[in-house]
């Protein structure tokens, strides 16, 4: 059973933590509200900013929050931990306030091969054909050939260029190493904007895919300048036998109903939680189906291949604008291979699988596993935002 509690979802050091979010908030008429939580309560911020996007895109988005806390039209909303446990996607109270996928008008993008652990799955996909059966033999063929000498490359320095041409000669080149150890990093669409799904909702994979699974990542939050102001956790949901099949299926793979999840909040860059901390975040992750099957798994920041300003910074800048700022997954070092069904098929999700994605600093997101076309419909996208704060004379 899916389990949220301040306790569980909170980060450990949470009394310091400056944390926006955003919520559905009941009323006259309800809508989503960008807040702040503080003091065991959720505060309602939509007065001062009416959107997540507005308020990370400020000059300085801590001064900003403090002054919208003392602003007089900013309200409590809740208690953190009643509107967690309606949050959940089992016994959720759509007339109540429940929390939400903190970002909404932001582009939501990806960077892909950014771990070699994960690299080297992207070329085992790519030389299986999306067929779990035959990935178990390459993928100990691969690790014997290229694994050692990928570890320490920095991408797009004058090693990598000597290891692309050896890979070449043995005609192990891979689009996927290209990306991963060449100059120009992977960033990929994931979502649209308001399409995101938060803490406690159903996250979704194709009922054709026999071969997906979580990507638990670390996400920026990035304003429309460039700069990392905040990070938050996100599940780039992955089907890897549609992406393995073809490269051209990317989009495909990547961005179905409720395939990407962020949450549970947006914590800010401070003194408490700097760049240099960001980058040393760990993340672990727990599956446990109603199978039995459970799995557990970690890895650190510290493993990437490219610096987070890298990573952003060939997202967004002279050659690539996002007025309203963007969130930007950094890949994961989480690849799966061990067996949940016959020998050597390796991991796939099963429905009711319930996923946590945990960070000391960043809090917990958990989410529940269904078939994409079992989960409610993306109805409420932008157009329906405008029209929603018109009403609420937020705008």
């Amino acid at each position: 059973m899916m389990k949220l509690t301040p306790q569980d979802v909170l980060p450990t050091d949470h009394e310091r933590a400056i944390l926006v979010g955003r919520a559905w908030v009941p009323g006259t008429i309800a809508g989503p509200s960008p807040v702040i939580v503080r003091g065991g309560l959720v505060h309602d911020v939509s007065r001062c900013y009416a959107t997540t996007a507005a308020l990370l895109d400020a000059d300085d988005p801590v001064a900003a929050v403090h002054a919208a806390l003392a602003d007089p039209a900013t309200r409590p909303v809740g208690a953190v931990s009643a509107m967690l446990a309606n949050s959940a996607a089992t016994g959720h109270d759509p007339a109540r306030a429940a929390f939400l996928a903190p970002c909404d008008l932001q582009a939501v993008r990806a960077c892909g091969v950014t771990f070699v652990a994960s690299m080297l799955e992207r070329v085992i996909e790519e030389h299986a054909n999306g067929d779990p059966a035959r990935a178990h033999d390459i993928r100990a063929m691969l690790g014997r050939e290229i694994g050692a000498s990928l570890s320490s490359v920095r991408p797009g320095s004058e090693e990598a260029q000597r290891v692309k041409a050896l890979l070449v000669e043995r005609n192990l080149w891979s689009q996927y190493l290209e990306v991963g150890i060449g100059p120009d990093a992977e960033v990929f669409n994931k979502a649209q904007p308001m399409s995101a799904v938060g803490l406690g909702a159903t996250v979704g994979v194709l009922e054709s895919s026999s071969w997906n699974n979580p990507e638990p990542e670390v996400v920026l939050a990035v304003n429309s300048r460039g700069r990392i102001v905040g990070a938050a956790l996100g599940n780039d949901v992955n089907l890897r036998d549609w992406e393995g099949r073809s490269a051209l299926l990317l989009g495909r793979a990547k961005d179905n109903n409720a395939s990407c999840a962020i949450g549970p909040f947006v914590r800010l860059l401070d003194a408490w939680f700097t760049l240099d901390d960001l980058r040393s975040t760990d993340v672990e992750i727990g599956i446990e189906g109603g199978d039995g099957f459970a799995l557990t798994d970690r890895y650190s920041l510290r493993q990437i291949s490219r610096d987070p300003e890298d990573l952003a910074g060939q997202a967004i800048g002279a050659n690539h604008q996002y007025p309203d700022g963007l969130m930007l997954f950094l890949g994961t070092a989480f690849a799966p291979t061990r067996d949940r069904g016959a020998k050597g098929q390796g991991f796939t999700h099963a429905p009711g699988d319930v996923v946590r994605i945990r960070s000391d600093r960043l809090g917990a997101l958990t989410n529940t596993v269904d078939f994409c076309h079992r989960i409610a419909p993306w109805t409420f996208g932008v157009s329906a935002l405008l029209r929603n704060l018109s009403q609420r004379h937020l705008l």
